[in-house]
């Protein structure tokens, strides 16, 4: 992936901000013919575009039927991030929603989830029973609104907003300034988040 590159290339502190794609999406999920009924949305072409594009970054992808209300997974993700190891939840949520079409509302998949990383999934499960992250994720979704994001992904560096994944092609030139800081924000994946990165380029 892009991002992979460019923190292997540049020194970057990524954080991320959670997106609210779909809110009200009822928690047993909802077909895509109906998410988008009466709009004019080929679902097969726009399902084909994603998978080309996931297919240029090295993507897994498959064909969805269905969407999923992913707001306790990005609870979840709030959590599991102040845990060793628990940066990994992000792909791994990835690869649930877009690759193995697992319901993100469904807290035994949410469980499973973080347990294959080894984090505890009787803690996970108080943490979604509780609703623990439930204001940081309103703080996100608050976030987005105020920076103007609209859809996802969206990368945005300084006041210039782009779609999919910033150009990499170019080292150097993603979230470059004349200073020795640059502020960018990013989104890695999908309708789970938009991200930020402090971008801090070499000499």
């Amino acid at each position: 992936m892009r991002i992979e590159r460019l923190q292997q290339n540049h020194e970057i502190k990524l954080k991320y901000t959670l997106f609210p794609l779909h809110p009200n999406t009822p928690d047993e999920g909802l077909d895509l013919t109906e998410l988008f009924r009466g709009r004019d949305i080929d679902i097969a072409a726009a399902q084909q575009h994603l998978q080309n594009l996931a297919t240029e970054e090295g993507l897994d992808f498959s064909e969805r039927k269905m969407t999923y209300n992913s707001r306790l997974a990005q609870e979840l993700a709030k959590w599991a991030e102040q845990q060793p190891g628990g940066e990994k939840i992000h792909d791994l949520f990835y690869r649930a929603y877009f690759v193995d079409g697992i319901n993100l509302a469904d807290r035994r998949e949410l469980t499973r989830v973080v347990e294959s990383i080894g984090l505890d999934g009787s803690r996970a499960g108080e943490v979604l029973e509780d609703r623990e992250f439930r204001e940081a994720v309103d703080k996100d979704w608050q976030r987005c609104r105020e920076v103007g994001i609209v859809a996802v992904p969206t990368y945005l560096c300084g006041p210039k907003k782009s779609g999919w994944s910033p150009d990499l092609r170019k080292p150097g030139k993603v979230g470059h300034s004349r200073g020795r800081h640059a502020r960018c924000a990013i989104v890695e994946y999908g309708n789970v988040m938009f991200s930020e990165l402090e971008f801090y380029p070499n000499p």
